[in-house]
């Protein structure tokens, strides 16, 4: 990858829980200076970026700042915020240590969850398919 004085994000686009979060930011302002890059298409065993392998980047939200240093979890989020005017306050607010610590820790807990959430939004998607 070239450098890129953006910040990159990295999301699985074949996730329909994943595709639904990273649509709505992509709507918001400030979003044209940021980087999309599902990595759903890529081989089992790319590397997407340098320290990066296709499997982490599924497995956990990834950013890499426009320096070049990637940044997951929690933390990814407040760099994403900080990119967006109508997030910049949320930004500000989690990027402070201990309540960045805290994004963290509800990211971790949060991935528990993701399957579920995930089946749940696919057969949403599902249903309103099937009802129109």
């Amino acid at each position: 990858m070239t450098e890129n004085k953006k910040l990159t994000v990295f999301y699985d686009g074949a996730c329909p829980l994943c595709h639904r979060e990273i649509g709505y930011y992509r709507r918001r302002q400030g979003a044209d200076g940021i980087s999309w890059v599902d990595i759903s298409s890529e081989a089992a065993d790319d590397e997407i970026v340098t320290g990066l392998s296709r499997t982490e980047a599924l497995a956990r939200f990834h950013v890499m700042k426009p320096d070049g240093n990637l940044v997951s979890g929690g933390r990814a989020f407040a760099e994403l915020w900080a990119v967006l005017p109508g997030f910049r306050p949320l930004a500000r607010l989690f990027q402070k240590r201990p309540l960045l610590w805290l994004l963290d820790r509800a990211y971790d807990v949060f991935l528990k969850f993701r399957p579920r959430l995930q089946a749940l939004v696919a057969g949403r998607k599902g249903t309103r398919s099937l009802s129109l």
